[in-house]
């Protein structure tokens, strides 16, 4: 299993748009991201995000850790 890298906020939004997820709007310091299939995720705009956070995220849009991995080149 691949440990995740330290991520902000910006490299996270970069990496789930190859996957087409779209900002569709912020509320206070997070983003709301919405992708294929109607599927919603929040990215908080920090300069670091944190393991756990990164993690969740990830199961709510349906994506593994290779698979984001992947997706950062």
């Amino acid at each position: 299993m691949s440990k995740l890298p330290i991520l902000s906020w910006r490299e996270v939004v970069k990496a789930l748009s190859k996957r087409g997820f779209k900002v569709v709007r912020q509320r206070g310091s997070h983003l709301i991201l919405e992708g294929p299939e109607h599927r919603f995720t929040v990215v908080p705009r920090h300069e670091t995000i944190a393991p756990a956070t990164l993690i969740k995220i990830l199961s709510q849009v349906g994506v593994t850790k290779e698979e984001f991995i992947k997706l950062l080149d």
